[in-house]
């Protein structure tokens, strides 16, 4: 008698855990699909400038590895003044156009104060 009620209870555990698996499983899936990856990556818009391009950088940028990434740099780049960025995953890159003389130390700055390292800026 005893075996048969430690039989049941570990096929009522054993059940519980495959069906909490199986729904967090399809959860993650499901969330995934509708992001269109692992994580949801805000819609990037292109920044406009209020003036003419008086100049254009390209920052060489290291540890971004994914579209999160580059959403995260685009959108610290363009909350500078006169700064409208285009950042490239695949380069490794952020061309950045200016309206206005921006220092080299305020890009470097804000990239590298979310986190990413600036290897040049041409």
């Amino acid at each position: 008698m005893a075996n048969v009620i430690v039989v049941i209870i570990l096929a009522v555990l054993v059940g519980g855990a495959v069906a909490t698996w199986s729904e967090r499983k399809r959860a993650a899936s499901n969330a995934s699909a509708a992001s269109g990856g692992a994580c949801a990556v805000p819609k990037i818009r292109k920044k406009k400038l209020s003036g003419p391009v008086i100049a254009r950088k390209t920052m060489k940028i290291e540890g971004m590895t994914c579209e999160h990434c580059v959403a995260n740099v685009t959108r610290i780049l363009n909350q500078i003044d006169g700064v409208s960025a285009e950042v490239k995953l695949s380069a490794g890159t952020a061309v950045v156009s200016c309206d206005r003389e921006i220092s080299e130390d305020v890009l470097r700055e804000a990239v590298e104060g979310i986190g990413y390292e600036v290897m040049e800026i041409v």
